[in-house]
């Protein structure tokens, strides 16, 4: 019997699962391995041994390797496992939305092979990506195809910088207008977070009010850490402008430049302002300040862990006070995202605080916390590799550990991003009966 190896859909969104199967297979022991030639030049390999039955079929969604590079039956397990072999050789590229193709091979106990591919795709058909430089922005609009008007989704980065495309160029897909708004690190936008002024996005959203009109004036602000932080700045700062905010792994404080200021300026030094004055971060001057673990590996040689030293601050309980966001002047929908091994900051604290701060202001709109068990810091959009836990800080250079396990991270993914379709759905249905 000839060996068939079939993945149903081949050609789809990077959110959507395939299911993968294969027939024809000696009984014994196949071996099944996937490849992905990034467009940054980096590859990428994941490989797993399944006893294979006298029907000789393989699901691989639904069975669990005897051996390999994941060990349960987690949902596209081929992909999310696998790994780094080679680094980027164009970084620049690492964060686009070019399509990306998977390569899956199947060898069967008696040496018989088959091949099949699929392609995963950032940009939806027919969505416009479209460069902003209107008025002092910077940033990347994706369009969905279909007649607008569209509600808004504004989506930010974290520490690293950058404009955050994938994630734009995805919500797009699904109906909202992504924009991938920058702040720093970006064309015509300073390298550093140093005295970002709040009036910067104060403009973004009177930009989008008024430029792209959206469905029932839905203006949802979606950040990443960092970008978190200030999602939720945002939503108390501008309510009557910000529909619902979205917080993966947010902070309920406000921090200093950290890793990503000048380099002449102290580590606690303003991230961000508002009419010409400091935003109070929890670092300046707090007396139980520790940056050893900020600044030293766990083990010599190990990656950075820097989440303790971001507990240490909260030991000053006036400093916390004094830097908290003002999250019950939100007027809408809120959604926190956070994994309970986060090695950056600690986001289910950080998440649970807030939840419980609008709970006690009895926030009026829905309040929801997708708390991941064993996931760590870098919770985005599911079936993309996820073996990767330290990573280089794109402005600091210094290995830091994100924390989580591939798995459990591969998981929360999927859970969060389903979450967060199921959460901006409802926010525009409500804010459609209320309109």
């Amino acid at each position: 019997m000839t060996i068939q190896l079939v993945i149903d859909v081949t050609d789809a969104l990077i959110d959507h699962p395939r299911r993968i199967t294969a027939t024809g297979l000696a009984a014994g022991v196949a071996t099944l391995t996937t490849t992905l030639a990034h467009p940054d030049g980096s590859r990428w390999r994941s490989q797993a041994n399944f006893l294979v039955a006298a029907h000789g079929v393989l699901d691989v969604d639904s069975q669990t390797p005897i051996t390999g590079d994941w060990s349960e039956a987690e949902p596209m397990a081929c992909v999310w496992a696998l790994r780094q072999l080679d680094a980027p050789t164009a970084p620049t590229l690492s964060e686009g939305v070019d399509p990306l193709t998977i390569e899956v091979r199947i060898k069967d106990a008696a040496g018989a092979c088959a091949s099949a591919a699929f392609i995963q795709r950032f940009q939806g058909p027919g969505v416009i990506r479209r460069e902003v430089r209107d008025e002092g922005l910077s940033g990347t609009l994706f369009v969905p195809a279909s007649a607008g008007p569209h509600p808004v989704v504004i989506v930010l980065n974290g520490s690293g910088g950058g404009t955050p495309e994938q994630r734009a160029a995805l919500y797009a897909a699904h109906g909202y207008v992504g924009f991938a708004l920058a702040y720093f690190k970006a064309s015509g936008r300073p390298d550093y977070i140093s005295d970002t002024p709040l009036e910067y996005f104060e403009s973004a959203l009177e930009w989008v009010r008024r430029t792209l009109v959206p469905k029932h004036e839905f203006i949802a602000v979606a950040g990443l850490s960092r970008g978190g932080e200030l999602a939720l700045l945002l939503g108390a700062t501008f309510p009557e402008r910000v529909s619902a905010v979205i917080g993966y792994v947010p902070s309920a404080v406000v921090h200093g430049t950290l890793r990503a200021g000048r380099p002449e300026q102290a580590r606690d030094a303003d991230a961000w302002t508002w009419r010409g004055q400091p935003l109070r971060n929890v670092w300046r001057d707090n007396p139980c300040a520790d940056w050893r673990a900020f600044d030293q590996p766990p083990a010599p040689g190990a990656p950075i862990r820097q989440a303790p030293a971001f507990s240490a601050v909260e030991q000053a309980p006036d400093f916390v006070a004094a830097a908290r966001i003002p999250v019950e002047r939100i007027a809408g929908p809120v959604l926190l995202i956070s994994g309970t091994d986060d090695g950056f900051w600690p986001s289910t604290e950080y998440s649970t605080r807030i939840a419980d701060q609008l709970q006690a202001a009895e926030h009026p709109w829905p309040v929801k916390h997708l708390r991941h068990e064993g996931a760590g810091h870098a919770i985005g959009f599911p079936y993309v590799p996820t073996t990767v836990i330290a990573k280089l800080h794109p402005v600091a250079g210094v290995v830091i550990s994100g924390g989580g396990s591939a798995q459990a991270n591969a998981k929360a993914n999927r859970l969060s991003w389903a979450g967060g379709l199921d959460f901006l759905a409802a926010a525009l249905d409500a804010k459609g009966r209320d309109s």
